[in-house]
């Protein structure tokens, strides 16, 4: 279940923030701003911290123990830098090559680059976010100096592009995302950061290349051509290994593929214009709680590689459209021979993010990205 940033999610009684701002988690941070920071009261902050954490929401967290920190930190920023730089742990596994996030915790050293480092102290504050993300990543935290100094940032970018630690490679495409769930918006132009795609998506790491087809995604949304055209050039290129930019041309054409985009279609080497026939079949009665059951026969009098989704059209009371696409199968179709597909598709009744509500419905079946049967349906409350 995707949480959101007030740490909720997961299931009744859990809560994300209380996994990773914890006494432990606490008690581990202050032994570490021990090392680097002279005199720093390691029980003082634990026990600072922990009383006002309780009430507070994740990000929220991270401010509230950033202030408990700042307040033993020195009030000079390059020495307050120095110290942070200092306490920071090892760097995550440098042998590692994906899924290697590092301590939410570790976010503070990123909060206070920018509460105390954006305006007056940039380059130093810079500095900061390099040695902070190979410990926990601090694309949250660029986004501001993208913002404040883009020639500045940007720079800085060209050059952690091509550094030795993946984690901050990952950064230069993560933090300069378009669309970074729960991060703040930039104002840089979206295309700025093809440049650095460009060098990153030849990375030997599943780390930045996911950062890298995740970019794409997001781009896509809103230039949908120039993803095609980039990943082509990339293709022409070969500098990067053919299965992983296969990989990434899937991961990073997924929103396209839905929407039908032809070019992204093609490049992943479905045709569009090869005529295909189909029936979809809805079996009756469909109930809130219960399951829709598709049936779906699939034929072309060629073979024929094809991409099949459903579509789904819902119901709304304010008669606003609801519309969502599913996966149902990536396969051939050999001449002559119909490709029969069934799916059952769960009708959830307490989904929190996607409410079904009882009246007409319609189904689509979409086929390389073309809408070529549907069928509508009734949808009825359970009993």
């Amino acid at each position: 279940m995707a949480r959101g940033p007030d740490g909720k999610g997961g299931g009744a009684g859990f809560s994300l923030a209380d996994q990773l701002f914890n006494a432990g988690s606490v008690g581990d941070l202050a032994s570490e701003l021990a090392t680097g920071i002279p005199g720093f009261d390691a029980a003082r902050f634990s026990s600072e911290v922990m009383s006002g954490l309780a009430d507070r929401t994740l990000l929220a967290r991270l401010d509230w123990i950033a202030d408990c920190a700042e307040a033993q930190l020195p009030q000079d920023f390059n020495a307050m830098a120095d110290c942070l730089e200092a306490s920071l742990p090892p760097p995550l596994d440098p042998d590692l090559t994906d899924d290697d996030f590092g301590r939410f915790i570790h976010g503070i050293y990123g909060v206070l680059a920018v509460r105390h480092g954006l305006e007056a102290h940039h380059d130093r504050a810079l500095d900061l976010l390099h040695a902070a993300t190979r410990c926990f990543s601090m694309e949250f935290y660029i986004r501001p100096f993208l913002n404040r100094w883009p020639d500045d940032t940007l720079a800085r970018l060209d050059l952690w592009a091509k550094d030795d630690n993946y984690h901050v490679r990952r950064l230069v495409s993560e933090g300069t995302r378009p669309k970074l769930p729960w991060a703040r918006a930039i104002t840089l132009d979206p295309l700025e950061p093809l440049r650095f795609l460009d060098v990153l998506h030849a990375d030997p790491t599943r780390y930045v290349t996911r950062s890298v087809a995740n970019h794409l995604n997001d781009i896509a949304k809103t230039a949908p051509g120039v993803v095609v055209d980039r990943l082509t050039r990339w293709r022409a290129e070969g500098r990067q290994d053919t299965a992983e930019l296969a990989w990434m041309t899937r991961h990073a054409l997924r929103s396209l593929v839905k929407q039908g985009h032809p070019g992204a279609l093609q490049l992943l080497g479905y045709r569009t214009d090869v005529p295909v026939q189909a029936t979809l079949r809805v079996t009756q009665p469909a109930k809130i709680g219960g399951v829709l059951s598709l049936e779906v026969e699939v034929s072309c009098a060629t073979d024929l590689p094809v991409m099949v989704d459903y579509v789904l059209h819902f119901h709304r009371p304010n008669g606003k459209p609801g519309r969502k696409v599913f996966k149902l199968k990536q396969a051939e179709v050999t001449a002559g021979t119909p490709l029969v597909l069934l799916r059952r598709h769960p009708l959830k009744g307490d989904a929190t993010t996607f409410r079904l509500h009882p009246g007409p419905h319609r189904a689509e079946l979409q086929v390389n990205g073309c809408i070529i049967a549907e069928t509508p349906f009734d949808l009825e409350q359970a009993e």
